[in-house]
């Protein structure tokens, strides 16, 4: 299986297992949610209705009740349609938004009945009396919490012993509206005693106990389209109950169907001025309701996933195209093409891979490139002597030339120079492969420097250079013979670059937790642009490469190589015409 399809495998994989984990967490939760949910809109239906009833009660009237539905709707955001028989009272839907559409109404929520219920429960002394009171007190009262309620006037209701209540102006009224008190009360209190012919049934009831029905009880009257109006309301303060006792009751004193007839007749009586029962529709047939559906859910799911797909594939396009121009770059290079190259952008591990393969061709190509121009330069190097050799042989053979010593030393030293670089070569090659051998002791490089020194002092007497040793005693942990080799080296070259009467020093000191050995002239110097190529294999300063002037150019590679394998570093600084100094640095031995 390619590389791509395991990856779009793999994240598929993880993408679907934290999809569906992610979508099985939130049916869940939602489904806890909507147990709660529904619970709670009980709760809220039994909040509206108790303060839209707590307000017909209280006021006597539905006018000004859209306040009250407004500040409902705000606390629970609950769409709150109220309406009665005589119409629609108030719909939050037309009362914020007038432009709005009407939306259908749901199903019935509730029925809001503010009036009270008459309880002669426990009377027994003239109870068609009371009855009678009792309606004239609550019409009168009714009437004025209506007429208050217009004239935006607090009003306030107490309850009585009788389960009707009584109204009074509220306590904050100021006195400049005690004038509209007044005048409600006047319009009032004959409206409230202005009862129908239908009071003195009060007296039938008492006398028939309730012959009137011949189930033993008259029926309650019911209003068209409410129902039996029979729901419980606030209390009446009877003045002759002001304790909530009369002093003659007794328990049971009072037929059923007594009591029922005089309910009646009190439902009866305050029919035409209590405030009317209305209903309460609460949203919209259009309303979503708290259904959970899992369509939403799984759509989510598959666009989750289409989208990690299609992540996955963009992600493993840009991962394999620059993994396939890697591949196809090697190939070229395993064929021997080295001059492939891959293209680099961005700062990612692609683009770090990409400049390590270029990185490596360039070092593959510097190599071929080395190991064509070591072999160009070997044969550059025997071609010559081999040459002459072969000449000097061919006339001697001939008789075009007649042997003497001289002749003969000649070609003895063409022969030992080529000897020479073979051995070199066959060192070189040994200390790159790491199998050149070293026998490491405790060396002195001040006592080193003057044995270099002595060696090569009276070389330096026939150039007429002055060669001085400038060294503290440092040891360091070496192979003495080819530190005395590589010293030797650049003492050779410092000479052959050094004019008659020049100085080469030879200085040794500590540097820290390092030996710094430095080998420094003022002869011609080496051109900057030279530099970099000193230690190359066969380079010569003499650009003629003439034997006079050079040796076979491979010296330095040598020294360089050896310091190498000793730990250490050798760097050259060089001026034309003011000198150039080789600084090698070892790791010194901890000082006893």
């Amino acid at each position: 299986m390619s590389f791509r399809f395991r990856v779009l495998g793999l994240v598929m994989f993880v993408a679907l297992s934290a999809t569906c984990a992610t979508a099985w967490l939130t049916l869940r939760q939602a489904r806890e949610q909507l147990t709660a949910s529904a619970s709670a809109s009980q709760e809220q239906v039994d909040m509206i209705s108790s303060e839209l009833k707590a307000y017909g009660s209280r006021q006597g009237t539905w006018e000004g009740v859209a306040g009250l539905v407004r500040r409902l709707h705000q606390d629970t955001g609950q769409r709150i349609h109220l309406e009665s028989d005589l119409g629609v009272l108030v719909d939050t839907d037309t009362e914020t938004n007038p432009d709005r559409a009407f939306r259908p109404l749901g199903p019935l929520t509730a029925v809001v009945n503010p009036r009270p219920t008459l309880s002669l429960a426990g009377t027994e002394t003239d109870p068609a009396g009371i009855t009678v009171k009792a309606i004239e007190n609550y019409r009168s009262g009714v009437l004025l919490a209506a007429c208050l309620t217009r004239r935006g006037l607090d009003v306030v209701s107490t309850g009585g012993a009788l389960g009707v209540p009584s109204f009074e102006p509220g306590p904050d009224i100021e006195s400049a509206d005690w004038d509209s008190v007044d005048a409600c009360r006047v319009g009032t209190a004959e409206a409230g005693r202005n009862l129908s012919t239908d009071v003195d049934r009060t007296t039938r009831c008492v006398k028939s106990d309730g012959a009137d029905n011949p189930d033993g009880a008259p029926a309650l009257p019911v209003l068209p389209g409410r129902g039996p109006v029979s729901q419980p309301g606030l209390g009446f303060a009877d003045p002759r109950l002001r304790n909530g006792v009369s002093p003659t009751t007794t328990a049971a004193s009072v037929p059923d169907a007594t009591i029922a007839c005089l309910t009646q007749v009190f439902n009866l009586q305050i029919n035409d001025v209590a405030p009317q029962p209305v209903r309460l529709y609460l949203g919209a047939q259009s309303d979503p309701g708290a259904a959970l559906t899992t369509g939403p859910v799984l759509a989510g799911v598959a666009g989750v996933a289409g989208i990690a797909v299609l992540c996955t594939a963009l992600l493993s396009h840009r991962v394999i195209r620059p993994i396939g121009r890697l591949t196809d770059a090697a190939q070229r290079l395993g064929r021997g093409d080295l001059s492939g190259r891959v293209p680099v952008k961005g700062r990612d591990e692609l683009a770090k891979l990409g400049r390590s393969f270029n990185q490596m061709a360039d070092s593959l190509q510097r190599g071929e490139e080395r190991q064509r121009r070591l072999v160009a330069d070997v044969a550059h190097e025997l071609r010559s002597p081999l040459a002459n050799l072969r000449g000097y042989l061919e006339a001697l053979k001939d008789g075009v030339i007649k042997p003497d010593p001289e002749l003969f030393a000649s070609l003895h030293e063409e022969a030992v120079l080529q000897q020479r670089i073979v051995d070199d070569l066959q060192e070189l090659a040994l200390a790159e492969a790491g199998t050149l051998a070293y026998h490491r002791v405790p060396v002195d490089l001040a006592e080193l420097l003057e044995t270099c020194q002595t060696a090569h002092r009276a070389l330096a007497e026939s150039a007429r250079v002055r060669l001085r040793v400038v060294a503290e005693p440092v040891v360091v942990h070496a192979d003495p013979d080819r530190l005395r080799q590589v010293v030797g080296n650049l003492i050779t070259n410092a000479l052959r670059a050094t004019a008659a009467g020049g100085n080469l020093t030879l200085y040794a000191s500590r540097a820290g937790a390092d030996a710094l050995v430095r080998v420094s002239d003022d002869g011609s110097g080496i051109a900057p642009d030279a530099l970099p190529h000193v230690f190359d294999r066969f380079w010569r300063a003499d650009s003629a490469r003439g034997r006079g002037t050079g040796g076979s150019g491979l010296g330095l590679a040598i020294t360089r190589q050896i310091v190498t394998d000793h730990g250490g570093t050798i760097t050259v600084a060089s001026e034309l015409g003011v000198g150039t100094t080789f600084s090698i640095v070892l790791p010194a031995s901890p000082v006893e």
